[in-house]
């Protein structure tokens, strides 16, 4: 062992001459991030969430303000992202705005194909297709206000979107499947367009719920009342199945 020594050699009083060891330096603390850090790397981690959420917040900015009105920094403030991360993942406004539409009519071709049709007769079937389509719209204007958007721009933007076309074919091809075993059981006319059908059922809908507040101001009448949405839902449905049934013998 080492001795320190004090002065000329002596070992001052107390002193054991052993070096004790130094005192272990406390751990620093890890920094914490800066406001906005600890998201950014979050987001960078997982891009998909990043994505989610930027379209979240571009579809109410959207059904708010239309097209035309919405603006990207609007947007980036919703969902916390910034101006560059949404240029990054949609391209551009237009790109994240067709985004917006997909997401929209991809949520409802899948909703009405779960709908398992096949199980229930022919009117049953096309009973529930017309119940769902109309109960899809109430309190729901996001669909509603994005499709008035696109309209006012002649759909020059939905043009753009092979996905859309293809995800109604297998719609137009359940309809035909009902309306086909209709005929065979001798319920239903022949001769029914499915394309023209769901039309009507989408049409009949639509045109209650896009003219709702100025519907109900004409007829003096609260339109979005359970009871009134309940004798609608029943009309559209008789509507739809007399149009196709055969007339009694």
């Amino acid at each position: 062992m080492v001795a320190r020594v004090a002065g000329a050699g002596r070992l001052e009083a107390g002193e054991t001459g052993v070096i004790a060891p130094e005192p272990a330096k406390r751990a620093r603390a890890p920094a914490k991030p800066k406001a906005g850090e600890g998201e950014r790397v979050i987001r960078t981690r997982d891009p998909e969430r990043t994505k989610a959420s930027i379209l979240a917040a571009a579809t109410a900015e959207f059904s708010a303000r239309g097209f035309a009105g919405a603006g990207i920094d609007a947007i980036a403030s919703r969902s916390g992202a910034n101006r560059r991360m949404i240029y990054h993942y949609f391209g551009s406004k237009r790109g994240l705005w067709l985004a917006v539409l997909e997401a929209a009519y991809e949520r409802a071709r899948t909703s009405e194909l779960k709908l398992d049709l096949d199980r229930l007769s022919p009117e049953e079937a096309l009973r529930r297709l017309v119940t769902f389509t109309f109960d899809s719209f109430i309190g729901e204007r996001t669909f509603i206000n994005l499709l008035n958007s696109e309209n006012l721009h002649q759909a020059r933007h939905l043009k753009e979107s092979e996905r859309v076309k293809e995800m109604h074919s297998p719609l137009i091809g359940m309809i035909s499947t009902i309306v086909a075993r209709g005929v065979e059981a001798g319920v239903f006319r022949p001769g029914h367009d499915p394309a023209q059908l769901w039309i009507s059922i989408a049409g009949l809908s639509y045109f209650y719920f896009s003219n709702i507040f100025t519907l109900s101001v004409i007829l003096n009448r609260d339109l979005a009342a359970r009871k009134e949405l309940d004798a609608r839902r029943t009309h559209v449905a008789e509507l739809v199945l007399n149009a196709l049934r055969l007339p009694p013998a």
